[in-house]
């Protein structure tokens, strides 16, 4: 009986161990589909058992089990539940391989990657580059009633301001650089300005709402495009017709009686071959400062089409028409005086609102998308592209505005127009509101060709083709009691000089503020006053790209040139003979080749280096906004040098970037609004003017290092920071230009000024944030940035004007609500709380006057000081203008997704 017993226990030992030993082993990797990013935190179980485990920082699991078949769960929150069979045959491994999760039915998910060939994602190349990633549900929480800049606040070397402007004012700068030298693309089509290469953030109001993800690349990125990005290139890649049939409706309210709704459907895939989906935005509100009222709309409208097996197409178009109020930068002295909302912009009229500063436009956008898989190793992406803007910014037209108490007294203005009745140029008793309008009309084809040639080795070629024709002229847009306006001008001949006697020119029509009216109404050419001019641009390109890969190295070379052709019509200031100016052609070019070394599984590191010879734009070719072309105008010549270092772990990982870059031959200009009455090298300007300072012949050079890191000590908590630290400044010496609002020059000047540090954006910034899940669909979240060696806004000048440094907390609550009988459909929950401390700080100045300057220099008896007066606000003399930042908003959104 004993050896029975003996033998019973060594038998069922045997077993146990023969069990565990059998015990299957899955793995796998889990990604979004909307970017390709790696999930952390995602679960994964073992259908029928209590065995399961959680991605871990780079999106891997792996999970033992004694099934040897049967099917894992993968969950995670804001995404759709994914069930996958595995079968352990005679491995004991199953490696399931990379997971791709959707987005729930609150987002327009896609049915192909738009233009997966044109958009250059950094997933895309090998060799790494300096970038930041958000997803659309990062998008989504982080938004609020801001416009789409608010989500890059918390990325190294990225500074956003200009918020106090008004909706959809802010400007983002990247490195130090301005964001006319940041290429912007959506689904792999340019959308800086042609001209002038600005973003106006107004004109894509509806970002936010259309946005599957956006990828910040910091530096040289990863663009094949015949483009040349200073500070780096950023990537909006839009949503596209849903895989399935749903949608949602979402309701959001805000500071300031900010109201916004949206309303979304999707038919879903119809036979596997064509589905719709179509999304609807409002909003409105009274803006956080005085006088910024805005309201608009915004429309998403994408179909898709799959006609076989390895052709994808999808049409979409979309658009955000808007008005809002502006507010220009003033004085601190003023906000001092009328408080830090101050707005001197607006007024009343019969007891009503009006504002003299309106921004209106409507700038709809439609792609058509084509890609082709032609082989296992082939495939060609094309998107064809157009854009019709329509819409302008309004302002004062003749005399000055009466002000009371620091508003515009529009009845006052009124009353002495209907005075007057007939109003004159230069009679210094008529004023009108007028709309300085800025139309075009914008055609574009991008295409690549990818080819794996080896298994090692890829290949991209393609084309990037543009054409553009845009019209600037002003029109009445409120008369205030005038019959009508005359003015008279001296017109040019080819040679650009005045000749023949004044002609006159008497308008009676206008045109109110709205920017649908603006999208089907223009006025005839004999009802435009100050200037009507026109331009078109052509631009043709070609791209190529080689790089080689494998476990532990990377290297590639791309290069591209492009030629781009110019010409200016003046139907306002020239004979008719001599309305075309000289048409100007230039060529430019870039390479780029880099490489990178994985050390190990853990570490790796990598170096790039590019030059770029950019054409000038077209403002900066003809002379005064003349058809004189700018003999000195040249190529701007850059130098890029990055390297970096990558470590990845389970639990956290980081990245540390480098960066030298060297700008040759560029120009910048700056503006201001003149706050009082001056002089300005002999020349009256009055008080409301706007002023322009263009530099030319500047250079820059802009050094830095950046550290950001993610870590996940829990399984419910997640950690992020960043730092970057800077130092951008300017050589040699530069020729200043200063015009007035109506393009008058009032003074050329030339400046050493090497070593002066470049303005607008924080040289020093560092952040820190978390994201704490307290149960399962309900999370907090808040980050902290600290901002520091700001510089003043003014363009190249030796000695600028530092700002005080400052920091804010944002701060955000999230939940999900499952509803339904199958729990399917689901309600959203977010709260925002935006600088939660309620920071008070000057955000940027466009003046450098220091408190060691005296405040009446021109007399001969007042050597005052702005410090030895008191005239001081923070550090900073009281006489600079500039912005207050924003302080204390919060917004909620409620979502219900069917």
């Amino acid at each position: 009986m004993k050896d029975l017993k003996q033998f019973m226990l060594s038998l069922l030992l045997i077993f146990s161990v023969s069990t565990a030993f059998s015990q299957t082993k899955i793995t796998g990797t889990i990604v979004d589909s909307e970017m390709n990013g790696s999930l952390p935190a995602a679960n994964v179980t073992v259908k029928g058992t209590g065995e399961g485990a959680s991605t871990d920082i780079d999106g891997k699991f792996s999970i033992s089990t004694s099934k040897t078949q049967g099917e894992v769960v993968i969950t995670f929150v804001g995404y759709t539940t994914k069930t996958i069979s595995f079968s352990a045959t005679s491995s004991q491994t199953v490696d399931l391989g990379t997971i791709t999760l959707e987005s729930d039915s609150s987002q327009l998910d896609e049915v192909v990657i738009v233009g997966r060939g044109i958009i250059d994602l950094a997933k895309d190349r090998k060799t790494p580059i300096a970038v930041s990633t958000l997803t659309s549900s990062e998008i989504q929480e982080k938004v609020g009633s801001s416009d789409i800049t608010q989500t890059m606040v918390n990325t190294p070397s990225v500074y956003v301001a200009g918020q106090a402007g008004g909706f959809g004012d802010s400007r983002v700068s990247v490195r130090g650089f301005a964001q006319d030298n940041t290429a912007f693309l959506l689904n792999g089509q340019p959308i800086n300005g042609m001209e002038d290469g600005l973003m106006y953030w107004s004109n894509w109001s509806g970002m936010a709402d259309i946005a599957n993800g956006i990828q910040i690349q910091r530096g040289l990125g990863s663009s094949k495009l015949a483009i040349s990005s200073v500070g780096g290139t950023v990537n909006f890649i839009t949503k596209a017709t849903s895989k399935r049939e749903g949608g949602f409706i979402s309701a959001g309210v805000a500071n300031n009686d900010y109201l916004k709704t949206t309303a979304a459907y999707n038919t879903g895939m119809i036979n596997n071959k064509f589905g719709v989906s179509v999304m609807l935005t409002h909003w409105q509100g009274d803006g956080y400062n005085d006088g910024t009222r805005g309201e608009g709309q915004n429309y998403f409208i994408s179909f898709g089409y799959k006609p076989a097996e390895k052709h994808n197409l999808n049409f979409l178009i979309t658009g955000a028409p808007q008005k809002h109020d502006q507010n220009f930068t003033k004085r601190l002295s003023d906000y001092q005086t009328y408080g830090r909302k101050y707005n001197n912009n607006w007024g009343s009229l019969n007891g009503k609102y009006q504002s003299e500063r309106t921004n209106f436009y409507h700038k709809p956008v439609a792609n058509l998308n084509w890609d082709w898989e032609m082989s296992d190793k082939s495939e060609l992406s094309t998107v064809l592209y157009a854009s019709w803007g329509r819409g302008g910014g309004t302002g004062n037209y003749g005399a000055s505005a009466i002000r009371t108490n620091g508003l515009i007294d529009f009845d006052a203005i009124r009353d002495r127009n209907a005075a007057v009745g007939d109003g004159v140029m230069g009679d210094n008793k008529s004023y009108l509101i007028r709309s300085s309008m800025n139309n075009h009309n914008w055609y574009g084809l991008v295409s690549n060709f990818k080819h794996q040639l080896s298994e090692n080795l890829v290949f991209n070629v393609g084309a990037d083709l543009r054409t553009y024709y845009g019209t600037h002229y002003r029109q009445v847009e409120n008369f205030l009691g005038l019959n009508n306006w005359t003015e008279s001008r001296t017109l040019r001949d080819g040679s650009n000089q005045p000749v023949g006697s004044p002609v006159f020119n008497t308008v009676t029509e206008s045109q109110n503020v709205h920017a649908w009216g603006a999208t089907f109404n223009t006025i005839g050419e004999n009802q435009r006053i100050d200037y009507d001019n026109s331009e078109r641009i052509s631009y043709g390109g070609v791209f190529g790209q080689i790089e080689y890969s494998n476990d532990l190295f990377s290297g590639f070379f791309q290069g591209a040139i492009s030629n781009q052709s110019h010409q200016r019509f003046d139907r306002y200031d020239y004979l008719r003979e001599f309305k075309d100016s000289e048409k100007v052609n230039n060529t430019g070019y870039n390479v780029k080749a880099g490489g990178s070394f994985n050390i190990n599984d853990q570490n790796s590191v990598y170096v790039n280096a590019g030059y770029y010879s950019r054409q000038p734009y077209h403002d900066n070719i003809y002379l005064n906004f003349t058809n004189q072309v700018n003999p000195l105008t040249e190529n701007e010549k850059i130098l890029g040098l990055e390297a970096g270092y990558s470590f990845k772990s389970t639990y956290f990982t980081a990245n540390v970037n480098g960066y030298r870059t060297s700008w040759k031959d560029r120009v910048k200009t700056t503006s201001r609004i003149a706050a009082a009455d001056e002089v300005i090298n002999g020349n009256p300007v009055s008080a409301g003017t706007e002023i322009f300072s263009t530099n030319e012949g500047v250079e820059q050079l802009h050094t830095g290092i950046e550290f950001d890191f993610v870590a996940k000590p829990l399984s419910n908590l997640d950690l992020r920071g960043f730092v970057s630290a800077g130092n951008w400044e300017y050589k040699g010496n530069v020729v200043t230009t200063v015009r007035d609002q109506d393009r008058n020059v009032l003074n050329v000047t030339e400046a050493d000024v090497d070593g002066g540090k470049v303005g607008d954006a924080a040289q020093f910034s560092a952040g820190a944030g978390f994201k704490f899940t307290v149960v399962e669909r309900l999370s907090i979240d808040a980050d902290y940035r600290f901002y520091d060696k700001i510089y003043s806004n003014v363009g190249a000048v030796k000695d600028n004007l530092e700002l005080p440094s400052y920091g804010v907390v944002d701060a955000g609550l999230t939940y999900k609500m499952l509803v339904g009988k199958d729990k399917s459909k689901s309600v959203n929950f977010r709260l925002n709380v935006d600088n939660l401390l309620h920071t008070i700080y000057i955000s940027e100045l466009r003046t450098n006057i220091k408190v060691t300057d005296r405040v009446n220099p021109s007399s001969s008896t007042d050597f005052s000081t702005y410090q030895s007066s008191g005239k001081v606000y923070d550090g900073i003399a009281d006489a600079n203008q500039g912005y207050f930042g924003l302080g204390r908003t919060w917004n909620f959104t409620i979502r219900y997704n069917f």
